[in-house]
């Protein structure tokens, strides 16, 4: 019977056990990482998750008013169970610069985000503005995080000078600067052809107006309308802003409504001031007031007789200039007459001839008289004179005895 063999030790359970457990623990338990850290003046950007495996990143937003830095880390990755390591990158800045109306930033400032304490930027003049080197282009972040105030280190620059309308009026409310605006008017009697306004605007690395200046054209009304049994004194060929026209009537027709019409201006336009007037003829004649003698002939044998007639004058409403001036011509004639008259009766003495026709005191033509007739005529006003010496009579007949009227 031979020895029995010795028996073989168990393999270690241990290990195995070990190894086991590593393979059947759950994911968090394999280097998970917890939270993740703190960092000054950040905060971590989770969303809903609430475990952090094995090479996860986790990225922070800087608190409100701080800014990070350039160049610094924002993130934290989990290794083995850890997270790596962060610096400080979150920090107190200015704002983006203030936006000027009349500046902008240089380029080498315009892509910043980050300003600490005591940054300084520069602008450069926006077209259409010029530099005023007599002011700073700079500003500064202050130490409470503002910047500076701005001085207006760029001016607006200067349109030319638009110069004169003829005819009319440039109205400039403020300035000619860049980005003003000037109007254009006409005077009456003028059609503005053109822009009614004009602005100015930038033209390359300059500033110029957007349109030249309009053109105001004379206003002229049409021909004057023509009226029947008239006719318009002193015709011109063209007519303009307040410039009339005269009517009259010929002879035998009375103008009615007004003697002229003038030019006037609607709406750009050339119109008259209103209708032209009439000419109509006379319904009744017009008379000289006075007695008319008779135009009954003489029957041989017999007298002719004169019949006081009283004269009827018709009124026209509107008579014309002419009616009237024929009525002065004729009163100041009538005038004249008895001016000589009675100038050759107060200074001479008038012939009275018995045998022939002569004259009376009032140089009426006297028919043959006799004496006793004569005598009654020459004392209406005068006294009886015999004179024997000739003379020759007004009639040019020889007169040897004849008697004298003498005032």
């Amino acid at each position: 019977m031979g020895l029995p063999r010795a028996l073989t030790p168990p393999p270690p359970l241990l290990p195995l056990l070990l190894l086991l457990l590593l393979l059947l623990r759950p994911p968090a338990a394999r280097g998970n990482c917890t939270f993740p850290p703190v960092v000054p003046n950040a905060q971590p950007i989770l969303g809903d998750r609430d475990s952090f495996p094995e090479n996860i990143t986790v990225t922070y937003k800087c608190n409100e008013g701080f800014v990070k830095v350039p160049g610094k880390s924002d993130s934290v990755i989990c290794l083995d169970s850890k997270w790596s390591q962060v610096a400080e990158f979150c920090n107190r800045s200015c704002d983006v610069p203030t936006r000027l109306l009349f500046a902008t930033l240089k380029k080498s400032f315009s892509q910043q985000n980050y300003f600490p304490e005591g940054s300084v930027v520069e602008y450069e003049c926006r077209p259409g503005y010029r530099r005023d080197y007599s002011l700073s282009e700079k500003l500064t972040c202050l130490k409470n995080f503002k910047w500076s105030k701005p001085d207006e280190f760029c001016k607006k620059k200067s349109c030319p000078n638009p110069g004169d309308l003829r005819h009319g009026h440039v109205t400039i409310p403020n300035d000619i600067l860049f980005g003003s605006s000037i109007s254009f008017s006409c005077n009456v009697g003028y059609r503005l052809v053109g822009a009614i306004s004009s602005y100015c605007v930038l033209a390359d690395n300059s500033v110029e107006w957007s349109d030249p200046l309009p053109e105001c054209q004379e206003i002229f009304c049409p021909d004057p309308p023509e009226i029947s049994n008239g006719l318009i004194y002193d015709p011109q060929k063209t007519y303009v802003y307040q410039q009339s026209v005269k009517y009259k009537c010929t002879i035998g027709f009375t103008l009615i409504g007004e003697n002229s019409i003038y030019c006037t201006v609607k709406d750009d336009q050339g119109e008259w001031s209103g209708p032209p007037p009439e000419c109509r003829g006379s319904q009744t004649s017009t008379v000289t007031p006075g007695f008319q003698k008779s135009t009954t002939a003489n029957v041989p044998g017999t007298k002719a007789t004169s019949a006081p007639q009283k004269t009827t004058t018709a009124h026209v409403p509107g008579a014309s200039t002419i009616t009237t001036g024929l009525v002065a011509g004729t009163v100041i004639v009538i005038l004249i007459i008895i001016k000589i008259f009675w100038h050759y009766g107060k200074s001479g003495t008038c012939m009275c001839n018995i045998d022939s026709l002569v004259c009376d005191a009032s140089y009426h033509g006297l028919a043959d008289l006799s004496e006793e007739e004569l005598r009654r005529k020459c004392t209406q006003g005068h006294r009886k004179i015999n004179k024997a010496r000739r003379s020759e009579s007004v009639l040019g007949h020889s007169q040897t005895n004849r008697t004298t009227c003498k005032i």
